[in-house]
């Protein structure tokens, strides 16, 4: 094949995988709302949804509708975006930060994440490890691995000295699944001072707790003499799923140094 059309192809390739992992952002979109639906009308939720007008009287049932549903918007909206962590993170994407792909596990391969044509896979869609990097969480889309221990070195945007770190993982309300067994539990975090190579240094280990809030922050427990441009995140267990533990998002939090 010509090296012309080989690169048309690949560019098609790529157009489609990014139009189907998009189809499959909506798709995760309508579940949270689904989700969020079912827990109102099974009394999960038991909020008063505040009606605007002159008197409730004056309005009639589509209005009152409508005003409810916009209500219902905002809330989920609030809730899809909340976030209380007010710390710069310096394992952001689009801040600089990336990740080292050797020294990170290997993605979980799901045949389900693959569209076939004529009975012939040609196409992943699992994501990549970089996700957890991104600030949109939502039910699907986060970096799977194998099994329930893993690790993933991270290039921080810049160099620090780390103070604390941030993992996020989606609630048991909002899973398609109904659990979150493959949530990470038990995690470590090592730091490494130059070109993420070399002696690692140990920052702390932590449990997050699948039962309570989705953003858990965690003070390290162990301080540096110098500023870290890599952290090593290695996960020990998980919450029992027994093929793949899934990562949403992590942070890094410090205390830049003067220069970049």
């Amino acid at each position: 094949m010509p090296k012309e059309q080989l690169e048309l192809l690949k560019k098609e390739s790529q157009t489609l995988e990014n139009n189907f992992r998009e189809i499959l952002f909506l798709i995760e979109q309508i579940d949270v709302l689904k989700a969020l639906l079912r827990d109102m009308k099974a009394g999960t939720y038991n909020y008063s949804w505040n009606v605007q007008g002159d008197t409730a009287q004056d309005q009639d049932s589509s209005e009152m509708l409508d005003e409810e549903m916009s209500n219902l918007v905002h809330y989920v909206l609030k809730k899809l975006r909340g976030d209380m962590v007010q710390m710069a993170d310096y394992a952001l994407k689009s801040a600089g930060a990336s990740i080292i792909e050797a020294g990170t596990s290997a993605s979980y391969k799901n045949n389900k994440a693959k569209l076939y044509w004529h009975g012939i896979g040609f196409l992943n869609y699992e994501m990549p490890p970089d996700i957890i990097l991104q600030p949109d969480v939502h039910p699907g889309k986060c970096w799977a691995f194998p099994g329930s221990q893993g690790h993933i070195l991270i290039k921080l945007a810049r160099k620090i000295t780390p103070t604390a770190v941030t993992m996020e993982h989606i609630s048991e309300k909002v899973s398609p699944s109904g659990n979150i067994s493959s949530a990470p539990k038990e995690f470590s975090v090592y730091g490494i001072a130059k070109k993420c190579e070399g002696e690692e240094i140990f920052l702390g280990q932590f449990i997050y707790n699948k039962t309570e809030n989705t953003i858990q922050t965690f003070e390290l427990q162990h301080e540096v003499s110098e500023p870290l441009l890599c952290v090593n995140l290695k996960i020990l267990s998980n919450w029992g799923h027994p093929k793949y533990t899934c990562l949403y998002r992590f942070r890094v939090h410090g205390v830049p140094t003067d220069h970049t």
